[in-house]
């Protein structure tokens, strides 16, 4: 779950739950190889043991998928649960000794670290399946697939539908429409001091200014996407939306929240981590994707799961199996049941009956993963803030302080 930028697949489970991974059967291939799904579905299904580690969130649910790996495989799943806080940091530390899992279950923005680190291995899968491709592109670095993506997250455009009942094509035509209905605000998006690239992010790549430009394979290249005519034409259009009331600092994450509640807005971007709340107040909401404001499509980051194989692990052959299981509408339909989170399997996506879940699906089929490329460190502090100097005013020329923007950003790289 995502609230800020700052702040987007299994085996009878061993009884113990050891954290120790790597210590089913024999090596059977080299530990940093890449290994091939033909090689893997040529092969008998051999008997054997695979660890992997995942947070408290999914335990059960990766618990459950085990029972029918083995059924399929005879390969059992050691489901480690680790803490979210931790699973990361101590991957990072206990992989290169050898004492970490075959696998790993994380966010696909972890990539760059972890390749960085060599302490993944690319994968290749036989068949991808029905995976969105921007779900598969969000495991992409340097020209290769390092994990099987399962679970997708995105904002999307919120409706209370007690004030407004449709919603207009256009962003403009939204704020039109929201005057006329008397409302305070006529959307609200979460900006907060500090500024929030991130719930903004829909508005300014309708305008075709993506962060970073992208390789064929939808993966990210270092070079900026939102210099140029399109972001500066977003950098203008956001002077508007704070003159309009919908953008402004006094509207951190929980002020945002509040606001909806109390009904001063027919709108807001956020996520499904806040849609429980509005439902338990008894509203009636709907979720749509944000209307275009540059006549482009407005594409969210998209933060996607997905299991993750070690560059460490001496059970790559098995390890495979369980990634081409993952890629399976089966694998995926099971997840989805057990978990509720919106599936990487677009089959499974389009089943959904859940129509708030069903609206933030919909809202991220154009969606755009969030990068995992070094260079996005040195993007998040100059982005928010040229935002915030913009919608607060203290940017005279917001044309001139986008250009800025970029310039120290891409001093940082």
């Amino acid at each position: 779950m995502r609230k800020s930028i700052v702040s987007v697949l299994a085996a009878g489970v061993a009884l113990s739950l050891a954290a120790c991974g790597g210590t089913g059967s024999p090596a059977t291939t080299p530990a940093a190889a890449p290994t091939s799904a033909a090689t893997s579905e040529s092969a008998a299904p051999a008997a054997g043991s695979l660890t992997i580690w995942v947070d408290e969130t999914r335990i059960d649910n990766f618990k459950t998928l085990g029972e029918d790996f083995v059924t399929a495989s005879g390969v059992a799943l050691d489901v480690v649960q680790k803490p979210t806080a931790d699973i990361k940091t101590d991957f990072v530390a206990q992989a290169p000794t050898g004492e970490g899992p075959d696998l790993i279950v994380g966010a696909h923005d972890w990539t760059g670290e972890l390749v960085s680190n060599g302490l993944i291995s690319p994968i290749e899968l036989g068949d991808k399946g029905k995976l969105a491709d921007n779900a598969i592109a969000a495991f992409q670095y340097d020209g290769a697939l390092y994990g099987v993506p399962y679970a997708v997250e995105n904002i999307a455009l919120v409706r209370n539908n007690k004030i407004v009942q449709d919603t207009p094509d256009t962003f403009d035509a939204l704020i039109e429409q929201a005057k006329g209905a008397g409302a305070e605000f006529p959307a609200i998006i979460q900006v907060g001091d500090a500024g929030d690239a991130y719930h903004m992010y829909p508005i300014q790549t309708s305008f075709g200014a993506p962060v970073f430009k992208s390789n064929a394979d939808g993966s990210y290249t270092n070079e900026l996407g939102m210099e140029g005519a399109e972001g500066e034409a977003f950098a203008t259009y956001l002077k508007k939306l704070a003159d309009e009331k919908v953008a402004s600092v006094s509207m951190g994450g929980d002020q945002a929240k509040q606001a909806f509640l109390d009904g001063k807005s027919p709108y807001m971007i956020t996520g499904p981590w806040n849609t429980a709340a509005f439902t338990e107040a008894g509203m009636d909401i709907s979720v749509l994707a944000v209307p275009s404001a540059g006549g482009q499509p407005s594409a969210p980051f998209l933060g996607v799961q997905g299991v993750y194989l070690s560059s460490k692990s001496e059970n790559g052959i098995l390890a495979n199996q369980f990634l081409d299981y993952m890629a399976t509408t089966e694998a995926q339909q099971k997840l989805f049941d057990l978990g509720g989170r919106v599936p990487a399997d677009t089959s499974v996506a389009d089943g959904i009956t859940d129509e708030l879940l069903a609206g933030f699906a919909e809202a991220g089929k154009d969606g755009q993963p969030m990068p995992s490329i070094p260079e996005m460190g040195a993007v998040w502090s100059h982005w928010g803030n040229t935002e915030v100097s913009i919608i607060n005013g203290q940017a005279a020329d917001p044309v001139a302080a986008w250009k800025t923007m970029a310039e120290n950003i891409k001093a940082g790289f």
